[in-house]
């Protein structure tokens, strides 16, 4: 980030009622070949809450508003490049459950629609079995951890990833 910079993010581990988790299908836009899937979010805007960003993110990004917003499950920091200059993000994943799992993505940024190219609502299991790069990574234990034993009492830090 300009000036060394610390972006401030909320992400979101969204479940569908068979216990789905929704991710978006994004690349490097200098090389569509670099793909990934990972959590809708992005960074907070002017005085919102890590809540308020959570929300309005998801609505922007899947069309969805229809949400329970629960507790931060996990906490990170990462730093990758990524449209030409170089990132570090401190990410704060909050669950959230939907009934709604029809996605709209009009609410895209230009970056978005230039680097991200659909959605995909996952079980534990196809996650652990993907060959693909997802974004926490082990998102899919993570994920099987969560559903047999609930939300962690207080958020889990988890390893930084730093590309």
């Amino acid at each position: 980030m300009p000036g060394g910079e610390v972006r401030q993010v909320s992400r979101v581990i969204l479940l569908d009622p068979a216990d789905r988790i929704l991710l978006l299908h994004g690349f490097e836009p200098d090389d569509p070949a670099e793909s990934w899937w990972f959590t809708p979010g992005g960074g907070l805007e002017g005085a919102e809450s890590r809540e308020q960003a959570a929300l309005r993110e998801l609505a922007e990004e899947t069309g969805i508003t229809e949400v329970e917003l629960g507790p931060v499950l996990w906490q990170r920091h990462c730093a990758f490049p990524f449209d030409g200059r170089r990132w570090e993000q401190d990410e704060w994943y909050f669950l959230a459950r939907t009934q709604r799992t029809e996605v709209v993505t009009d609410g895209f940024t230009e970056l978005e629609r230039r680097s991200v190219t659909g959605a995909r609502w996952w079980t534990s299991e196809e996650l652990l079995a993907a060959r693909e790069t997802v974004y926490p990574t082990k998102l899919g234990e993570l994920l099987r951890t969560l559903l047999a034993e609930g939300p962690p009492g207080a958020p889990v830090i988890l390893a930084p990833e730093i590309v």
